[in-house]
């Protein structure tokens, strides 16, 4: 065989090697991530989880046929049929738990020191905070998935910085002093 034709053929089926295997990753990435639908059963919001993995296998050579790995609604509800795949398969983004969090941070000031809040998708450690009616702040992934959105309706947004000192506040009293500003 001609070594100049083995190299094209190596070279080809790289080619291919590698584009199976950005079409599962580009695939795995897309349906990763915790996402917030209406559970038709209940009519009340459910937080689950696409078997991403698996999901993310098949779509290297087909369209995959979309199915849970997690619900907050199991093992109680374990047996439903999984119609709540036909919102996610809807809107695969807008389900999203990360980016409804970020849609509801966006144009938000913290109602502690007025800075406007941060809202990177990906927030790096620095997440930001809610200040409840009880005038404490709570981190927003510290809450449970379905509670997101009566808490977002009670709840002010309060920048990461703010619940950082909150928290030392309320944990470490003995320990802060105030002073009024002198300026």
């Amino acid at each position: 065989m001609n070594p100049g034709l083995l190299w094209v053929l190596i070279a080809l089926a790289a080619l291919a090697v590698g584009y199976l295997l950005f079409r599962g990753l580009r695939s795995y990435f897309k349906l990763r991530g915790e996402r917030l639908v209406t559970c038709p059963e209940t009519q009340k919001p459910a937080a689950v989880e696409l078997d991403a993995t698996p999901l993310a296998r098949e779509a290297v050579f087909a369209t995959p046929k979309l199915r849970l790995s997690e619900c907050s609604r199991w093992p109680e509800r374990q047996g439903c049929g999984q119609e709540c795949l036909k919102q996610v398969e809807a809107a695969p983004e807008g389900c999203l738990v990360r980016r409804i969090v970020a849609i509801w941070y966006t144009g938000k000031t913290c109602a502690i020191c007025g800075k406007p809040v941060d809202v990177a998708e990906e927030w790096a450690g620095h997440v930001p905070a809610l200040l409840g009616p009880d005038k404490k702040t709570v981190c927003w992934d510290k809450i449970a998935v379905e509670r997101l959105p009566e808490v977002f309706q009670t709840y002010l947004p309060a920048c990461w910085s703010c619940h950082i000192a909150e928290a030392f506040r309320r944990e470490h009293a003995d320990l802060v002093v105030d002073r009024p500003a002198r300026w």
